[in-house]
Order: structure tokens, then C-alpha cells, then sequence
């Protein structure tokens, strides 16, 4: 009988490097390598067998190699050569000059602000499958914003959570179930150093807890390229067992578990920005970003800090937190919003845990759904996060015109197009994404791998198409290989002998028509869409002339047995002995899987409910690497379809009945995969080549290459909101801080007057009853305001089409002159607006607050319409 003995206690030690080669340790704790080509060479030519059983993971291949191998490593005048270069040339990237630096200089020249420090929060980060610090899409947006940070020189801090466990491996029991395994996770053994004081001592950051508890963490940094990413961890001593485990799993745990963890990110993750400055030198971020609501304590401590250390008040603190706050919405779907019982908010905040200055009746005021149709009695973290930052954002264009309607509520005096929440689309980092081949092929025909940096997108299409193709055919073969690996593996695990399992050799063919589906699977994804028909599923699998593979991955939450049962009929399916060559299902989707699958396949299918992809940028990855999209117009797909880069799948927007819809929208589907995109994929030309699909992938790669780029999404953010942010904190902040009390008294006698502000009289002249395109509308108005300056409000014209039932929309403003002041506070103002468009036409007036410290008209919800 095999007696298995557990450990009391789990360490890891450390390899001591030889002085020689001591820059290994420099490369390997750096997570540059996870993107950067000769450093992970290097690493592979200590012992490329092990380099790969380690899981191009630098430190575990150091931590198995003997004494005498690294003795012999540090004997080799070569392999020392190539250490010493890739120590100076990490150097060299991580101080010289790049586009932020000339962008700042640029700025600063103008009189415009660069920001010193901004501080980058998420509840999740996808760097590289050795650190399984993510979920999903949030993580890899949060780890690709990073990385393309360090490229361009962005000065970020990213703060997050440090997760014993990550999220979850996923595996499949025999009749394919997804099963759950949660291995520890040692952070001695990864890229990570621990935060210490001077003595030597780890640093704490504490929070308080109800029932006289304390949260203790400690902080880990993970270098990425020249952005450190702070992650707090609560498996620390002085914790009882039960805080312990507050960070043990990602989106893990009861009501209490996930609202500590919120507490620990926001709170804690501003104090550990605390510690990192003072321990470091790193400037004090001058914008805070926080990426969904988790985050959004942040904004809570950093008024408590201006409250204690400047005695300001908490309506002043707000304003000057305000200010300096982006916050970015990452789903369409409420059901991804964290929204917490108001008596629990109370019960970590009222009482004796109050935060000084911070009452807990304006705390639960900032998270109140008190709008129409929100729910009394519930505090709601995207609502915070919104209401504590002055600028916000969706993460495409068409995200952005759902949130403004799901959040208009915010803002009731507005139009839904007058929301202030504006829209930057996703990017992804493509040395992260984009397969070696790629590289390879742009070197040799365009003299150069670096085709964004050169600007040479226009010259894609001087690449030989069979050059293009055979690109292809390359990157397909190497995910038939690792897909049939997989499938190998997950078969072992679901019980199946190596006896049972010779078909696997067979398993898909790198000449086939890939198709690929890989996500986290929440229904409105619909992963079993294309099993709407099964019968005719099959016939387009085993079309005798043109058949099509899908690979198919994805996770759903432990907690989520829909998704589950969406995944078991999935794998069920595919274990089909009659399909099973042409559908396999890949489990455990990782970033490491990724990496094959977006460039080995031909087509990447995106099937949500429309319209609540917020972008959904595997897509994106997958046309970096020659892959064309099959999509839904959602997301970034919805903005950049083009006709010609791939193929929008017709959506039965208006049919109620949901099973009906997506039998509408399946069958589309078929329809598109045997007529278009089958016909087009083995239509050959006499030398074999699909000349029609490479053009496809050709222009995909010219036009969409440089629009779905991080580096674009990343200096869009550092444009339009970061700069604008540190400005606006700027005018607002010490040594007085007399900006935001300016605001915040402002506000509050805005506030006060606003039930006395009225539009009293319209006068119009100037047009007749049948104008004409030119004609000029003059108007006149009479308001009373209350007691407020005319120079304190903007009266406007507000014209635009009108419905049948008057209202106006395609929105226009025009702000009217004062021209004379009246006794009692009443005021006229007038001006004139040229008719520009023909067809219905509306007009009326409207009184909204002007102060030069607002980043819009709307950001107090305040409108007095005629």
C-alpha cells in the first residue's frame, strides 16, 4: 500500500547562479522574455528537451539544472557572450528613449500634461502562461495594455492580486464533464520578487475588517519589460486561516471572499503604491485606471488620504480624486457587474470601521442605484467606479453605445449620445500573438519583421502568394500537432488507454479547412450554436471535397453549470467516432495554447448575442496571423467588417423567442461556411493556390493590421484620457488644493439652485414656414437662474431631426450668447443657427452647468429643457 506523507510545509530554494552567467537570473525575472524571440532562444539553447518539459519557463529550467551544468554553462566563453548581450540589450530597452518620452517632451512643450506615473488596476493579468494570474479576456487585455506600455515607453505601474491558485485548470471527466483542479501556486518559484522594507523585513499593507479583524498582504512585483506589476498577497502570517485565503482563487469564494478581495485591490492596492514609491523612488501616479468596478475602493482610500493629510473636505477630496480617475467598462452584460448588498457595505464601513472623513452614507451614495429602474438596497461597483471617476470608456465603438444606454441613468438630463462615456477599441500586443513565421516571412520579402514600426502595412501585398500560403499551411501543421497532443493528453486523463487511443495519430489534417472557437463560455457566447443542426454540422465536416475542422476551447465558471452542460454537449460531440478527426475539443485554454491556436487557423468564428460582445479581440489575434473572421457584427467586428477581411453572420436582431433566433442565425451560419467560405478556401488555381483566399488575407493584413494593435490602443489612451486626467488632477491638486474646493463649491451651489433654474420664454424669427437649406434660425430666450451667474451655465440651442413624436435626434449644440441681465435674476440670451440639413427639423433650448474644471456639460447630470 503506497502511503502518501504531506508536507507541513512547502518551500522553494532558489538556484544560486554562477558570477558569469549571473545576467540569467536579470533575463529570466523579467517577463520580456515572454514576448521577446532571442531571449527566449537563449533560454532554449541551454537544453532545449528541458526547455520544453519546464514550460518555457526560465526559472523552473534554471531551478533543474545541477551545479556542475550550470559550472559548465559558466565555462562556455560563448553562451557567456550571448548573456552579456541580452543583459545590455534588456538594458538598452528598458532606458532608452521611446515614443512616450518624445510624446511627453511634445506635450510639456505645448503646455499639455504627460503624466509622471499612472497606475494601472485590475482584478486580473494575463503577462504569460507561467504566472496564471487570469481568467479570460479582461486578464489578457490587462497583460497586453502592460507589455505594450513597457514598448512604448509608458510610464504604468499595473496593481492586482497575487492568486495562490489562479483561476482553475480545467480537465474532463469521461462523459465530459469539466472538472476543476486548483494547484498551489509557490511564488518563490516564479518571475516574482517580494517588496521589502530597508531592513530586509517583507512590507505589509493592512486593512481593517469587520469583527476587529485585519487583512495583512504582502506585495510581489513582477518586472514587465519597464512596467512594474504589484500584486497583493493575503497568504501571509498574522492572517487567520479564513483571510489567508481571501486571494487564494481568482473570482473564487462566497459574497464576503469576492468583496475582501475588492477591498485588498482597491484599498490595498493604493497603500501598496504607497510602498512602492517610498521603498523604490517611483513617482506618485498623477492618473489612477481601474479597469471594471473591482477596483473602484481605490477611489474611497485615496479621498480618505486627502481628507487626513490635507484636510480637505470629503466633497473637495472627491473632486480632486475625480479629476485624476479613468475608469473603463469591460461588459455589456449586467450579470458581470458586481453589485453587493448595501447592509454589507455598511457592515465593513459603518460604525466603528468607518473610514475618517469618509461617511458611510456618502460611500453608499457613490454605489446607489438611485436612478430609474435601478434596484433600492443594492450597491453597485461599476456604478461607484463611474461615479468616482471623471472620464470612462467602453472598449469599442459600438460597447460604447451600449453602455451609455445601459449607464444613462447617470446622467438623466442627456440623450443617450450625450452620455459621458466615450469609446477606445481594444488592441492586442502583437509580438505576444503573432506566430515566429509571420516574422520570418515579412524579414525576408520586406527587409524587416518589425512591419508597425517601419510603417510598411501598404506593402503586405509584395509578399509572393505562395509565400502567404505555405506561411499558412506551416503554422496550421504545428496546431495539428499540438491539438493532437492535447487531445491525447485530456484522453489519458478521462480514463482511456494509449491502446484505445490510435485514432488520435489521425486527428485533423494541415490541409484542411481550420476553423477555430475559443472563449470563456457564458450562454450569450452560444458555443453550441453550430450543433443547432447536427446532421448538416457533419456534412460540412465531412464534405467529400471540401471539408472543414473545428477546434473548439473554452472555460466556464466553476460556479456556472449551464456552461458546464454547454461544454459536456460540445465534447460529446465531438467524441463522435464519425466526426472525431474533423472536431476536437482542447481543454484547459491557456495563453500557451493560444499562442497556436490564433495562427493555425484558417477562420476565427465569433457567434454572441449581439450586442453584448464588448470587442472580443481573439479575433484580432487571429488576423495578425493571416486568419479571417466569421463574426457576428459585434464588438470591434461590428466597427472594421469591411467585406473583404472576412464575413459578418446576419443576426436576427427582433425575433423574441431565443431558440428561434438562433436557428435563424445557425442556419446563416451553415449557409456562409458551405457557399462562401468553403467554396473560396479550395478554390485553387493551377499551381494549387487559393488565389482569391490569399487576397482575403492579404488585405485583412493591410487594413486591419494596424488598427487592432495595442500600441494604437495604448497611445489612444494616453492622448484622450490619461493626458487630459493628469491635467485635469493637476488644476485640482496641492499644495492648497484650491481648484477642488473651487469645484466642489461650485457644485454644491449649482446643486442647491438648480430647482429654480427655468426656461421662461422662447422667441424664434428668422425663418419662415417653409425655410430652406441656408436659411439662418434665430432665437431668443428669457431663463431664470436661480440665483447662479450667467458665466456659471451654458444656454444652448439643441436642434437636430425630429421623430413623429418630436423628439430630436442626430443631436447638435450651439451655445447661445448673454445679452442682457434683468432684475430678480432673470437673463436673455440669443443666437442664430444655419439650416444645414433638409427633412424634419426640431430645435429647442436648454440650461446646463459651465465651469472650466468639467470635462463635459453632463458630468452633473443637470439639464433645465424649455
Amino acid at each position: 500500500m503506497l502511503l502518501l506523507v504531506k508536507a507541513i510545509r512547502r518551500f522553494n530554494v532558489r538556484t544560486v547562479l554562477p558570477s558569469r552567467i549571473e545576467g540569467l537570473g536579470v533575463l529570466a525575472s523579467n517577463l520580456r522574455w515572454s514576448w521577446h524571440p532571442p531571449t527566449r532562444d537563449l533560454f532554449e539553447s541551454i537544453d532545449p528537451r528541458r526547455w520544453v518539459e519546464a514550460g518555457e519557463d526560465p526559472v523552473k529550467l534554471l531551478s533543474r539544472l545541477s551545479s556542475d551544468e550550470l559550472a559548465a554553462l559558466a565555462a562556455d566563453d560563448d553562451f557567456v557572450s550571448s548573456v552579456v548581450a541580452a543583459n545590455e540589450d534588456l538594458h538598452h530597452y528598458q532606458t532608452d528613449e521611446r515614443w512616450y518620452q518624445r510624446w511627453s517632451r511634445e506635450q510639456e512643450a505645448a503646455g499639455k500634461a504627460a503624466p509622471s506615473a499612472i497606475a494601472y488596476f485590475s482584478p486580473e493579468f494575463g503577462i504569460t502562461a507561467v504566472l496564471p494570474q487570469y481568467s479570460g479576456g479582461l486578464g489578457i487585455l490587462a497583460g497586453d495594455h502592460l507589455k505594450t506600455a513597457s514598448d512604448l515607453g509608458v510610464p504604468i505601474v499595473g496593481v492586482g492580486l497575487f492568486y495562490k491558485t489562479g483561476y482553475f485548470k480545467q480537465a474532463l471527466s469521461r462523459d465530459g464533464w469539466q472538472v476543476e483542479t486548483y494547484p498551489v501556486l509557490d511564488p518563490d518559484g516564479l518571475p516574482l520578487a517580494l517588496l521589502r522594507e530597508p531592513d530586509g523585513t517583507p512590507a505589509v499593507v493592512t486593512i481593517d475588517l469587520p469583527a476587529g479583524r485585519q487583512l495583512h498582504a504582502h506585495v510581489w512585483k513582477a518586472q514587465v519589460g519597464r512596467v512594474p506589476l504589484l500584486l497583493l498577497d493575503s497568504d501571509v502570517p498574522g492572517n487567520d486561516e479564513t483571510t489567508r485565503a481571501v486571494t487564494e482563487t481568482l473570482y473564487g469564494g462566497g459574497g464576503d471572499t469576492r468583496l475582501e478581495q475588492e477591498l485588498l485591490l482597491g484599498i490595498g492596492g493604493v497603500r501598496a503604491l504607497r510602498l512602492w514609491s517610498r521603498l523604490s523612488g517611483a513617482p506618485t501616479p498623477e492618473v489612477y485606471h481601474t479597469n471594471e468596478g473591482h477596483a473602484g475602493f481605490l477611489g474611497v482610500e485615496r479621498i480618505a488620504e486627502l481628507v487626513r493629510d490635507h484636510d480637505l473636505t470629503f466633497d473637495e477630496a472627491l473632486e480632486a480624486v475625480r479629476a485624476a480617475t479613468v475608469f473603463t467598462t469591460h461588459t455589456p452584460v449586467p450579470a458581470g457587474i458586481d453589485r453587493f448588498d448595501a447592509a454589507k457595505i455598511n457592515l465593513f464601513f459603518g460604525g466603528p470601521r468607518a473610514i475618517p472623513g469618509v461617511p458611510v452614507d456618502r460611500l453608499l451614495a457613490l454605489g446607489a442605484e438611485d436612478y430609474a429602474g435601478g434596484q433600492p438596497g443594492i450597491f453597485n461597483m461599476a456604478v461607484m467606479g463611474l461615479r468616482l471617476a471623471q472620464r470612462a470608456n467602453g472598449v469599442s465603438q459600438l460597447h460604447g453605445v451600449v453602455s451609455r444606454e445601459m449607464f444613462d441613468g447617470l446622467w438623466p438630463g442627456f440623450d443617450d449620445v450625450e452620455v459621458p462615456i466615450t469609446s477606445i477599441t481594444n488592441g492586442v500586443h502583437a509580438p505576444t500573438w503573432v506566430d515566429r513565421s509571420v516574422y520570418d516571412v515579412a524579414r525576408k520579402h520586406l527587409g524587416t519583421a518589425d512591419v508597425a514600426r517601419a510603417d510598411l502595412w501598404h506593402r503586405i501585398d509584395e509578399v509572393p502568394a505562395d509565400a502567404v500560403w505555405s506561411t499558412k499551411r506551416e503554422m496550421r501543421e504545428k496546431l495539428v500537432l499540438d491539438a493532437r497532443r492535447r487531445v491525447k493528453s485530456s484522453w489519458h486523463k478521462r480514463g482511456a488507454s494509449d491502446a484505445e487511443l490510435g485514432w488520435v495519430d489521425d486527428v485533423l489534417s494541415p490541409d484542411v479547412l481550420t476553423i477555430g472557437f475559443a472563449r470563456r463560455v457564458p450562454t450569450y457566447k452560444r458555443l453550441t450554436l453550430m450543433l443547432r443542426d447536427p446532421e448538416r454540422l457533419k456534412r460540412l465536416l465531412l464534405h467529400p471535397e471540401r471539408p472543414v475542422q473545428l477546434i473548439i476551447a473554452g472555460k466556464s465558471h466553476p460556479a456556472d453549470e449551464t456552461g458546464k452542460r454547454l461544454i459536456q454537449e460540445m465534447v460529446r460531440f465531438a467524441d463522435d467516432p464519425e466526426v472525431r478527426h474533423r472536431i476536437v475539443f482542447l481543454p484547459n485554454y491557456d495563453i500557451a495554447m493560444a499562442q497556436h491556436l490564433y495562427p493555425g487557423c484558417d477562420v476565427w468564428l465569433n457567434n454572441p448575442l449581439r450586442p453584448f460582445e464588448a470587442c472580443g479581440t481573439s479575433g484580432m489575434k487571429a488576423a495578425l496571423n493571416g486568419g479571417l473572421n466569421l463574426s457576428i457584427l459585434d464588438g470591434w467586428w461590428d466597427e472594421w467588417f469591411d467585406g473583404r477581411n472576412g464575413w459578418a453572420i446576419p443576426t436576427a436582431d427582433g425575433v423574441e423567442d431565443p431558440d428561434h433566433r438562433d436557428d435563424i442565425e445557425a442556419a446563416a451560419l451553415y449557409d456562409l461556411i458551405e457557399n462562401d467560405v468553403a467554396a473560396k478556401f479550395y478554390d485553387r488555381d493551377d499551381a494549387g493556390l487559393p488565389q482569391g483566399w490569399i487576397a482575403m488575407m492579404i488585405h485583412t493584413l493591410k487594413t486591419l493590421g494596424p488598427k487592432v494593435l495595442a500600441s494604437r490602443m495604448v497611445e489612444d489612451y494616453t492622448v484622450q484620457l490619461y493626458s487630459p486626467a493628469a491635467g485635469a488632477g493637476r488644476a485640482l491638486d496641492g499644495p492648497t488644493f484650491a481648484g477642488a474646493k473651487d469645484l466642489a463649491a461650485y457644485k454644491a451651489k449649482v446643486r442647491a439652485a438648480w430647482p429654480s433654474v427655468k426656461v421662461e420664454h422662447v422667441e424664434p424669427s428668422g425663418v419662415s414656414d417653409s425655410p430652406l437649406i441656408g436659411d439662418t434660425l434665430d432665437v431668443k430666450t428669457y431663463v431664470d437662474l436661480g440665483g447662479l451667474e450667467p458665466d456659471e451655465v451654458e444656454v444652448q440651442l439643441v436642434h437636430g431631426h425630429v421623430t413623429d413624436t418630436d423628439e430630436i435626434w442626430g443631436t447638435e449644440v450651439a451655445p447661445l450668447s448673454l445679452v442682457e441681465s434683468y432684475d430678480g435674476g432673470r437673463h436673455q440670451f440669443a443666437g442664430s443657427q444655419s439650416l444645414r440639413r433638409t427633412g424634419s427639423f426640431g430645435y429647442s433650448v436648454r440650461v446646463v452647468p459651465k465651469h472650466p474644471a468639467l470635462a463635459t456639460s453632463a458630468e452633473l447630470g443637470l439639464a433645465r429643457n424649455a
